[in-house]
């Protein structure tokens, strides 16, 4: 990497755009799994999940590129690229689920399906995970505070504890205690809104009903529940198409957006035609570049991709292997506490103490740098970014799977004193 192209780069866009990586990394061509420096060496992308199914898919780009060259315009003009992208993605859903408004972000899909809730159930109140990120608009800003420690939380949004698998599960009676004080507090809810595998806390997946009991209850009080699907969504969870499936639960909205076009930016929000006509009665949305044929067209060869390819039932098999894999490096250092997630969205997460449970957040810095070093690329995540978060392209097959483990061992003995001796699960 240049140094004159970072130095560049902080005079001109300023400090709020953050770099990965003590050592910046400055890839300038991908393709599949892999993304290439300047000097043509390969990176194994282990975290990018925007490029769903591969960096450059050749049907995506051909997509993109054939209907750029014939037309590009907004949705009130007809053109059948968003009816035909519409009527297929959402044959993906439960059948409740049946209409659908595009946007350009998952940023935007939120923010809509907050609109929609707010004119649903005339409140304001919002729930979210304590160390959640929903979004940059100010609104969600303000339900996202893993963007910035000691944010102040909005009057209407109270936080909740995650699904915590590991240091002990409060989720459901978290909610009815949030619900109990807005109640006391005259705060009307409007949502409750989760990403169905928590990746900002920690990588987690409910089970046990816990989703639909904690929907449930937003419902009684007269909200509705959003499954942020904008992260796990599109097969990455392995065993279901969508997070939320994982749990047995039909959420009211739902949100999609990263994996959606493969890195072109195309999103929306799906739910029920009942909620989207309330709202369209009442408020006007139009967004000018959302449902264009382009974007339409760049996330129905997304779709395509991912049936033809069979890539969800990849993301199960090759998921549970590394997930194999992770587990039996447990065995060997005590340092990973825990080992989580489900297909190709995986957490491990580092402690200082198995007992205590103390977060290595140092530890974890050292790996991810580590990892960078040895040419894989994964990241951190979590309230105290002590959580490894290995998310690939869904076309990650077994062999790049050991490679993986091949350089995630390298790199703990690296940076622990030695690996211990441990037997038994984790």
């Amino acid at each position: 990497m240049s140094p004159d192209l970072l130095s560049r780069r902080e005079h001109a866009l300023g400090a709020s755009y953050r770099l990965f990586y003590e050592e910046p990394f400055a890839p300038v061509r991908g393709e599949g799994v892999w993304l290439f420096d300047q000097n043509g060496t390969p990176f194994l992308d282990a975290y990018n999940n925007v490029a769903s199914v591969g960096h450059c898919h050749p049907a995506v780009v051909r997509a993109i590129a054939e209907q750029s060259a014939q037309l590009n315009t907004h949705t009130r003009y007809l053109h059948p690229a968003i009816v035909d992208y519409a009527e297929d993605l959402l044959s993906e859903f439960p059948e409740s689920l049946n209409n659908l408004t595009m946007t350009c972000t998952g940023s935007e899909a939120n923010d809509l399906a907050l609109r929609i809730a707010r004119c649903h159930s005339g409140g304001t109140g919002i729930l979210v995970t304590r160390w959640a990120y929903h979004g940059v608009t100010s609104a969600l800003a303000e339900i996202s505070p893993s963007l910035a420690t000691g944010l102040p939380t909005a009057n209407h949004v109270r936080l909740l504890d995650p699904p915590d698998s590991y240091r002990g599960n409060h989720f459901v009676a978290s909610v009815k205690a949030a619900l109990a004080d807005m109640r006391a507090r005259g705060i009307q809810p409007a949502a409750l809104m989760v990403d169905s595998i928590f990746s900002s806390d920690g990588v987690f997946s409910p089970s046990n009903g816990e989703l639909a009991a904690a929907a449930q209850c937003v419902r009684e009080a007269g909200g509705l529940y959003i499954a942020d699907e904008v992260q796990p969504g599109f097969g990455r969870t392995g065993a279901q198409r969508w997070g939320f499936q994982h749990d047995a639960v039909i959420p009211d909205l739902v949100t999609l957006g990263k994996p959606m076009g493969n890195g072109h930016p195309v999103a929306g929000v799906v739910g029920r035609s009942a909620l989207f006509d309330q709202f369209g009665r009442q408020q006007r949305y139009f967004n000018t570049y959302g449902g264009n044929p382009v974007s339409c067209k760049a996330a129905h060869a997304v779709l395509g991709v991912l049936r033809d390819e069979n890539l969800q039932a990849n993301a199960h098999d090759v998921g549970g292997y590394l997930k194999r894999g992770l587990q039996a490096l447990a065995e060997r250092f005590e340092v990973i506490g825990d080992v989580r997630g489900e297909g190709l969205f995986l957490g491990v997460e580092l402690v200082e103490d198995r007992t205590t449970q103390s977060p290595a957040t140092r530890i974890a810095a050292a790996t991810v740098n580590g990892m960078r070093r040895r040419q894989v690329l994964i990241s951190a995540t979590g309230p105290a970014a002590n959580v490894l978060k290995i998310r690939p392209p869904l076309v990650f097959q077994r062999n790049h799977a050991d490679l993986l483990l091949e350089r995630l061992e390298a790199t703990l003995s690296a940076v622990t004193e030695r690996p211990s001796g441990l037997t038994g699960s984790v």
